[in-house]
């Protein structure tokens, strides 16, 4: 007898009934850029993706609604910054008046969700506030974390995404919630977040300050056990989601992750990621459609139930008019 496994893979109808992995919409996650300007920008580096004004923000969301993915993550790009990142708590900040415009507008349908971390708002660039030393505070910026959770709450945030790799920030910012009564807001932890050279694009996307490197507090790349070290620390502290960042130089961890939490595990296709494909396909290197449904597959295929990217509209598209990927 042959043994002759091609028989499922003969058609397309045969290869997606017996597909292993599957993709929805409602796993997709757009990211998503917002200032304070009056119209949007291109982002050189990230062709295709924007750094949108309040209103260009809100056409982008609701096209993102109707395409049925299951949210968007904002991050807030301020006009002026300090030291302490007085723009991240403002109830009037660009992030937390971006929120509440888009919790108005598509809250009802997908999850408004937001960047709780300091970079954004910071002159230094870095996650958090800087001892006398030029060194992160770790508790100092805990408690700038609970000031912006309380911001991003009110303005109605449907989940904070704590990106900023501080120990214990889980734990604060849970505390910090429910004490002022937002016990029903969810947080998810970027709980294995990688100090990696595939955030490049993502300085430009965000008008970053920083100088220097985000080493001593962001993972090590060569450190696997450690990555699910801190998924499972943050999941002890309560966050009802956890992610790994970035994906698909990552995919181990992932798939350590996946297997060990209790809680749901995301992963984040970082703006790296996009920036090579993209470069590629406009070389005519690679064939770009494919290139994107074979990244994003993968990082489902490793464990993530959900996946921010960049072509989240895009990519949603294509499954809703059932084209194979």
């Amino acid at each position: 007898m042959h043994i002759r496994p091609r028989r499922l893979r003969q058609n397309a109808p045969i290869r997606r009934l017996t597909a292993q992995t599957r993709l929805h919409p409602a796993q997709l996650v757009l990211p998503m850029f917002v200032t304070e300007a009056d119209e949007p920008r291109e982002i050189s580096s990230m062709p295709g993706v924007q750094q949108h004004s309040v209103d260009s923000l809100r056409r982008a969301a609701a096209e993102a609604a109707d395409a049925g993915i299951g949210g968007v993550m904002l991050f807030g790009v301020p006009n002026v910054r300090d030291g302490r990142g007085s723009g991240a708590d403002d109830p009037g900040g660009i992030l937390n008046r971006a929120t509440a415009a888009l919790a108005a507008e598509v809250g009802e349908r997908l999850v408004v969700q937001t960047d709780l971390c300091l970079d954004e708002f910071t002159d230094h660039g870095h996650c958090g506030v800087l001892d006398e030393t030029g060194r992160v505070d770790n508790d100092a910026t805990l408690e700038r974390y609970v000031s912006m959770a309380l911001a991003q709450a009110d303005a109605g945030s449907g989940l904070l995404g704590l990106s900023g790799m501080m120990d214990g920030q889980v734990a604060a910012v849970r505390a910090g919630l429910d004490a002022a009564g937002h016990t029903d807001v969810p947080l998810l932890g970027y709980a294995a977040k990688y100090a990696s050279a595939f955030y490049g694009p993502f300085r430009e996307a965000v008008d970053s300050a920083l100088v220097g490197d985000r080493r001593t507090y962001q993972l090590d790349p060569a450190n696997r056990r450690e990555g699910l070290r801190e998924a499972l620390l943050d999941v002890d502290e309560g966050a009802d989601v956890v992610m790994v960042k970035p994906a698909s130089g990552y995919l181990d961890v992932l798939a350590d992750v996946a297997a060990a939490s209790e809680v749901p595990v995301w992963a984040y296709q970082v703006s790296g990621e996009y920036a090579m494909i993209e470069a590629a396909a406009q070389q005519g290197w690679i064939e770009r459609d494919r290139a994107i449904a074979e990244s994003v597959l993968s990082i489902v295929r490793a464990g993530a139930e959900a996946v921010l990217t960049y072509w989240a509209v895009e990519l949603a598209e294509t499954l809703n008019r059932g084209e194979e990927l």
